[in-house]
């Protein structure tokens, strides 16, 4: 991508936000109601002006920072085990039939519906809010890891097994970097998944975190407060996403690719042994058909001295007789 393109795309991409911001303004400033009740909304200059109350304080970064502990510890804690579990079940049969029933009947229940299960379980409320964290990452890592390891082509296992390599060498060669891509794509819809749980058993059960602050903002009507919640986690979800899909890319560095119409080739993943080429065999020229029906239907005579060749196929002996007299 060339620097004009990328600096074209960045400048769309800030007059989207600013358009959006301008629109926020300009709905809140005339308290705008068309059907929709902009009256009771506070402006961006409002929010703002809350927002630099807020940084100022220490309040603010302690909030921050038990928010960025939480969902690091839930969603590290989620990307192991869920790696481990979908490749577990996309692999063994035993770990498909002992964990996949029980996968999909856990999988539909919302994260945040296990709140009353944590505090049954755990001691405290912070190892609850790290638990529903967890949870909430957990299964989308997991189906999509095993979807991408089913996914996988045979043939860099085989080249493996073939050149007398494990079943550990296989897994570590060829199984987990080649599903790298699918597993990174969970990651980044996990931990989108995780913020909103956290922000949300905050909100329920917290005693520090964004989550909390707002939701003690809105309990006191304090809109522009709420609304310097809203930004903070909107701006933390940014930086986490973006850095996992950054660390997605470095880590698949090695994949091909696609450039303008070109098909993608299929890569090893690093590590993998190189399938063995077959040769293929040297095509042999074609005889000439007409000369070798002409061999068949008069092949050569030798010819003995003191004789006559021999007449010509399709000649009448009758009239050689003739005119030899």
């Amino acid at each position: 991508m060339s620097a004009g393109t990328s600096l074209g795309r960045r400048l769309v991409r800030a007059g989207s936000l600013a358009a959006a911001l301008g629109a926020w303004q300009l709905l809140t400033a005339y308290d705008v109601e068309l059907w929709l009740r902009f009256a009771q909304f506070p402006t961006v200059g409002e929010v703002a002006s809350a927002l630099a109350d807020r940084v100022g304080t220490a309040a603010y970064w302690q909030d921050l920072g038990h928010s960025l502990r939480r969902i690091v510890t839930g969603f590290l804690l989620a990307a192991v085990l869920g790696v481990a579990a979908g490749t577990a079940i996309a692999r063994s049969r035993w770990a498909a039939d002992l964990l996949g029933p029980l996968v999909e009947v856990v999988r539909p229940v919302p994260a945040i519906a296990l709140v009353p299960v944590a505090i049954l379980l755990l001691p405290t409320n912070e190892q609850g809010i790290v638990f529903i964290t967890c949870a909430a990452a957990f299964f989308p890592v997991l189906v999509s890891t095993r979807h991408a390891v089913r996914a996988l082509s045979p043939v860099w296992e085989e080249a493996v097994l073939t050149m007398g390599g494990g079943r550990a060498r296989v897994l570590w060669s060829v199984v987990l970097p080649g599903a790298l891509p699918g597993v990174f794509g969970g990651l980044s819809v996990g931990v989108g998944v995780a913020w909103i749980c956290v922000i949300s058993a905050e909100m329920i059960s917290g005693e520090y975190g964004v989550g909390y602050r707002t939701w003690q903002d809105y309990t006191v009507v304090d809109y522009p407060g709420v609304f310097v919640g809203m930004a903070t986690i909107g701006a933390l979800g940014l930086l986490t996403s973006t850095a996992v899909e950054a660390a997605g890319r470095r880590v698949t560095s090695w994949l091909p690719h696609a450039t303008a119409g070109a098909p993608v080739p299929d890569a090893a993943p690093p590590g993998a042994p190189a399938p063995r080429p077959v040769p293929v065999p040297e095509a042999k020229a074609a005889p000439d058909v007409g000369t070798a029906s002409e061999a068949k239907a008069a092949p050569d005579a030798k010819a003995v001295p003191g004789e006559e060749p021999a007449p010509a196929a399709g000649g009448h002996p009758a009239a050689e007789k003739e005119s030899v007299a």
